[in-house]
Formats: structure tokens, sequence, C-alpha cells
């Protein structure tokens, strides 16, 4: 009787602690990324299909209050300049939750947006629901999707460079690495490096 119960509880414990497990860890290289529709800071809904002309995409888990994002800013406009002409737009995705996060809701994101001056889509995941199907554990987290007939194939994960301290110290542009070899028809040379920045906010 007693091993019955026992059976029991573990069998009551494993349901308990699976049903509240995430499914997965998100994408890894090679994988499809589904789309989304999330809302931008003009009001609209954004989704990687507005985007007809597109080749690719820079996809960067951002946001305003942790002091990696802010560091990296400059280059994520930088990269937006330098590719979207190219075929490979940046969107900026916003996944903290913003009831733990109030300076990254969407009043602050407008007002940080055009104080820097951003010419990339900042969308907000409401409902924190598309950072867990990448697997974003920080801000910034990077992907980097090319277009394919089966959709945007996920060709690169990791941080934008080798060093968040000092932009004129950087020896390694993993995201410009990347997304140059793709023009060209090339293999990313290092499709996965490890994000530096602080943990999203759940």
């Amino acid at each position: 009787m007693k091993n019955t119960f026992k059976t029991l509880l573990a069998i009551v414990a494993f349901i308990a602690t699976t049903a509240f497990t995430p499914v997965g860890t998100g994408y890894d290289i090679g994988d499809i990324a589904t789309d989304f529709k999330l809302e931008n800071i003009d009001g609209k809904m954004v989704s990687m299909a507005d985007f007809k002309d597109a080749k690719g995409f820079i996809v960067v888990f951002t946001c305003n209050t942790c002091p990696y994002a802010v560091a990296y800013e400059d280059r994520v406009e930088a990269l937006n300049k330098k590719y979207a002409d190219k075929g490979y737009p940046v969107i900026a995705i916003m996944p903290n939750n913003t009831d733990v996060k109030p300076g990254d809701n969407m009043a602050a994101m407008k007002a940080r947006a055009k104080a820097k001056g951003f010419t990339f889509p900042y969308l907000m995941d409401k409902g924190q629901k598309i950072y867990p199907q990448y697997g974003a554990t920080k801000t910034p987290h990077v992907y980097v999707l090319e277009k394919t007939k089966k959709g945007p194939l996920v060709k690169y994960i990791g941080a934008i460079d080798d060093n968040y301290k000092d932009a004129s110290a950087v020896t390694k542009t993993y995201v410009e690495d990347a997304v140059d070899a793709l023009l060209v028809g090339k293999e990313v040379p290092e499709a996965k490096t490890r994000a530096i920045g602080c943990s999203i906010k759940v």
C-alpha cells in the first residue's frame, strides 16, 4: 500500500512539474521561424510578411532598461542603416513584462525610439508569446533569418559582436559577418555565439 501511495505521489509530482515546464528551448540553426504580428511604436501591427522585398531579417530582442541593450542601441541602428537597403532590415522586439519593468512600456519605447532616432520597427511582445518561441533569454539577443520558400530560416543566433562595453574595441562582428556571408551565398562563419545581456523579465 505504501509503495502504491509513493508511486501515485511520484506521478502527481511529475505531472505538476511537466505541466508548467516550457516545451522546447526555442529555435536552433536550420529551423524555420514562425512569423509574428506585433504592435509597433507607431501603433501599426508589423510582421515579417510585410517586408515583401526582404532577403532576410535581423531580429533583435532588446529593451530600454537593460544597460547592455542601451550600450548596443547605436550598433543596432547602424546594422539597420547598413543592411536594410541590402535586404536585411532590423526588426527589434521588446520582450519584457512591463509590470516588472514599467520603463519598457509602450510610452517609454516610443520616447526612446524618438530620442535615438530609430529607423527600424520597435515592436512589443505583448503577452510574451514570441520570445519563448525563439528561445531568446537576454536583451539583446539576435537572430539572423534568411528568407526561403519554406519560411524564414534561422542562420545565426547570439550576440551582436564580442565587446558590449566598447564598440571601438570590437574584434568580431558576428551579425555583420553572418549577413555579409548570406548576401554572397556563403555559409555563416560562426552560426552560434553566447548572447550577453540582461535576462528577459517575466
